[in-house]
């Protein structure tokens, strides 16, 4: 199959807008995209990895297998098997948006990360040492508000005691996380943000991309109150905004994986993973963290972007290659 590469100066939201493009692409990609992860992903490893993982769980828990998959299956509570599902399901976006890149658009992968066609590593190391003096940074702002407390897990009845369910648990998340967020990163400002940027053309494309793929992150958490809500749509923004005023998806990735890894651990060793999880309400003061983290991380980011001499265009003649 050949590939092509965008013109010269295409922004990261126009990439999809090769030679051959046509309307018809990012459309039928978006709805593939969306299907493919949500709905085949999820009923595929549900019926493969789900029982497999629930037999391994159930062998060191003793749990009869039909609770244990419920459980798992439900998220309701978090168990190291439900939550390898839910991690998986969500890291098959990386496939599906690789293979929608190269089949439909016949654009070389590479450009789902950067304009520069290639993950940026400098950028992104830089952005992981940057995302843990943020979170730093929001876990005090957040302890010092009123109520606090209330975006804080619950602790345990046993005192956070661990076991070897919780190790697993712990395992689960240090090594499927990352894969989860970036597999969230790749769908939503990956592909989506190229897919709405190819329809809405190049004068407003890049706008519309970051506000409708921030929105779609939102909904796609389910039901939550309003600053949930707020807090959620803000950082699609700032992750969206930083994809197109950087060209890539570096910034976002390190804040995503650092922050769910941050969330998971602080709910593993005090409280509860599954309340972490399914929370669907926080205060409204929860804002003034949400603020100060994404100012904190936009300015920094956009210093080292600078400062390491990146550009957010693409630089090379579109070609096509054998």
């Amino acid at each position: 199959m050949s590939t092509q590469e965008p013109a010269p100066g295409t922004g990261y939201a126009q990439l999809q807008r090769t030679p051959s493009y046509a309307v018809w692409q990012p459309v039928l990609g978006a709805v593939a995209l969306l299907l493919a992860v949500f709905v085949v992903a999820s009923l595929v490893l549900g019926i493969t990895l789900l029982p497999l993982a629930v037999l391994v769980q159930t062998a060191f828990t003793g749990q009869g297998f039909v609770a244990a998959y419920s459980d798992a299956a439900s998220l309701d509570p978090v168990t190291p098997a439900g939550m390898l599902y839910l991690n998986l399901t969500l890291a098959s976006g990386t496939l599906v948006a690789i293979a929608l890149t190269a089949w439909v658009h016949r654009l070389r992968p590479g450009f789902l990360t950067s304009v520069a066609g290639r993950v940026r590593w400098r950028l992104l190391g830089a952005c992981v040492g940057l995302s843990v003096v943020v979170l730093l940074v929001s876990l005090l702002v957040g302890a010092l508000l009123p109520g606090a407390n209330e975006t804080t897990p619950s602790a345990t009845a046993d005192g956070g005691a661990w076991d070897g369910t919780k190790v697993a648990l712990a395992l689960v998340i240090l090594l499927t996380t990352p894969l989860q967020a970036v597999g969230e990163e790749l769908v939503f400002r990956g592909y989506l943000m190229q897919a709405i940027g190819a329809v809405t053309g190049t004068r407003f494309g890049s706008a519309v991309a970051v506000v409708g793929t921030a929105l779609v992150f939102a909904l796609a958490h389910g039901a939550q109150n309003p600053p949930l809500f707020v807090d959620r749509f803000a950082f699609g923004l700032l992750a969206g905004y930083l994809v197109v005023r950087t060209g890539g998806l570096e910034a976002g990735i390190a804040l995503h994986v650092l922050n769910n890894i941050v969330a998971f651990g602080l709910a593993l060793a005090v409280g509860d993973v599954t309340e972490s999880l399914t929370v669907s309400s926080v205060p409204w003061s929860n804002i003034v963290v949400t603020v100060v983290q994404n100012g904190l991380y936009l300015v920094l980011v956009l210093a080292v972007f600078r400062r390491l001499g990146l550009v957010d265009r693409t630089t090379r003649a579109a070609t096509v290659t054998a």
